[in-house]
């Protein structure tokens, strides 16, 4: 039987060999037991390759490394392809996810990345070069404006 060079972990249908990823937020939770206070770290992770694919992953362990490989293999799982259109997206997409807001338009070739934070990141790992994007929330949790970013995006129709 021939074995393919993908890493089909957990149904992943990308072949992942080239994919960069970036840790978008790493916080150290609480939970409060009877004994005292037991802390775990969860992790936001984003995994792209810059050509349109695209995932968002969150992943929690006692350990911050054993946190990163959960929330790598979650993004993983979540992988989705964009279309892209002279480095940027087709159209002007708004999308909103829990309190989060998220507005992206395209720009001409040559305009840049002009977003922030979670948002930027999102595109960049994506491949978009050239677009402007807005968080219109009020939410500073990256990991919201992240999702919010992936359900506008899912709203690009193909062209």
């Amino acid at each position: 039987m021939k074995q393919s060079n993908s890493n089909n972990i957990n149904g992943s249908r990308f072949k992942t060999d080239n994919f960069k990823e970036k840790v978008l937020d790493l916080r150290r939770v609480t939970r409060v037991v009877a004994g005292g206070k037991r802390f775990r770290f969860r992790v936001t992770l984003v995994i792209g390759d810059e050509k349109g694919n695209v995932g968002v992953g969150l992943g929690k362990g006692i350990d911050v490394q054993a946190a990163i490989e959960k929330a790598k293999t979650n993004a993983r799982k979540n992988l989705m392809k964009i279309d892209l259109k002279d480095r940027s997206i087709a159209h002007e997409v708004e999308a909103k996810f829990s309190a989060a807001h998220v507005k992206i338009k395209p720009a001409v070739k040559g305009h840049g990345l002009k977003a922030g934070g979670a948002v930027r990141v999102v595109l960049s790992l994506a491949g978009v070069k050239d677009a402007t994007a807005k968080c219109l929330g009020r939410t500073p949790n990256k990991l919201t404006n992240a999702l919010a970013t992936i359900t506008a995006l899912k709203q690009l129709k193909e062209y």
